[in-house]
């Protein structure tokens, strides 16, 4: 039976998108705050995995402040840790020379442009985060998801395989950085397969609200006019095409789903009645940052400081803050995002 003396469970989804992964910091710092609910699961891609493991750990060493914290000192870190001094008054531009380097990348492979094998990410993540107990006694679900570089296939990593390397696998753009190995396989961003995987939550956790946190706009103002706008616009569409092919399954099947006659002790034994009426039951919501994230230059994902992950870590709790005010009555009751206006 349902514990009514806890928050209601909320499960997460979260983007992943370079630096603007600060702007989810925000919002998991404003939902952390106000703790109004729990969380039951957690799916994340790139910034999006790193994001889940602080929230996780930070839960798991200080409860929510453990949890603020532990974003706060991830975010900090990963941006004390850039090469490059800020550009521009917001600090959003990438910085020339960091902008001569990516050029390169074109013609050579991460082996030659780094042959020491140089990744402060890798750091950071060895240093901050706990595996071992998170692996034994992480208070959330974790599903990371990675793409299997030789086959395109989606590899979702949960609690009991939390290593440095899935988080890095989740995180690798192959232009970038070296194929991650585990267990002899090599893995590229988790973005190319899933961003974020969404299934994991439905038939995995028992949360019945779900909340999207995107960084990728569902719709643009404006369509690009320039080649490297064109190309720009192109890898971005490819990092969101498979979360959206997801969403709009689901939103379809929700539509095509039936209310059964059947008595509920009969529908408890039959898996095909439980899918449906598990799927049906889930109350989605999102906070995204369609107008604050459409309107920065795609490379500003790149933009690794502390005044542009401030500015979107503030953007981020005002988003939170806002969606609180409005939906987080619903939560419980009803779902405050239409799958099939949106996606289907």
């Amino acid at each position: 039976m349902p514990d009514h003396t806890l928050p209601p469970p909320v499960s997460l989804a979260l983007q992943g998108g370079g630096a603007h992964g600060a702007f989810t910091w925000g919002v998991l710092d404003a939902l952390l705050e106000d703790g109004r609910f729990r969380f039951d699961g957690v799916s994340g891609t790139s910034a999006g995995a790193m994001n889940a493991l602080c929230l996780a750990h930070g839960l798991m060493v200080g409860g929510p402040a453990g949890a603020r914290e532990a974003l706060e000192r991830f975010w900090l870190a990963v941006a004390d840790s850039s090469p490059f001094p800020a550009a521009g008054d917001a600090g959003m531009e990438v910085p020339q020379a960091l902008k001569m380097m990516l050029k390169w990348t074109d013609y050579l492979t991460p082996e030659q442009l780094n042959p020491l094998d140089l990744n402060p990410l890798r750091d950071i993540i060895a240093g901050q985060f706990d595996f071992e107990r998170l692996r034994r006694a992480s208070p959330v679900r974790l599903f990371i998801a990675a793409t299997h570089a030789n086959s395109g296939q989606l590899r979702i990593f949960h609690n009991h395989e939390l290593t440095p390397d899935a988080l890095l696998a989740s995180a690798c753009l192959p232009t970038i950085h070296r194929s991650v190995m585990i267990d002899g396989e090599p893995y590229w961003d988790g973005g190319y397969s899933a961003n974020p995987a969404v299934f994991p939550l439905l038939w995995e956790c028992s949360a019945s609200d779900l909340l999207l946190v995107l960084l990728t706009p569902l719709r643009y103002a404006e369509t690009p006019d320039s080649a490297q706008k064109i190309r720009d616009r192109l890898r971005e569409l490819s990092f969101n095409a498979t979360f959206l092919r997801e969403m709009r399954t689901l939103a379809h099947m929700r539509q095509h789903i039936e209310p059964s006659r059947l008595p509920g002790w009969l529908l408890a034994l039959l898996p095909q009645a439980r899918l449906e009426r598990r799927l049906a039951s889930v109350r989605f919501h999102a906070i995204s940052a369609d107008h604050v994230l459409g309107a920065l230059p795609a490379d500003s994902k790149l933009a690794v400081n502390r005044p542009f992950f401030e500015q979107l870590r503030d953007q981020g709790r005002d988003h939170a803050r806002r969606w609180l005010e409005l939906s987080a009555p619903d939560l419980g009751r009803a779902s405050t995002l239409d799958l099939a206006r949106v996606f289907y």
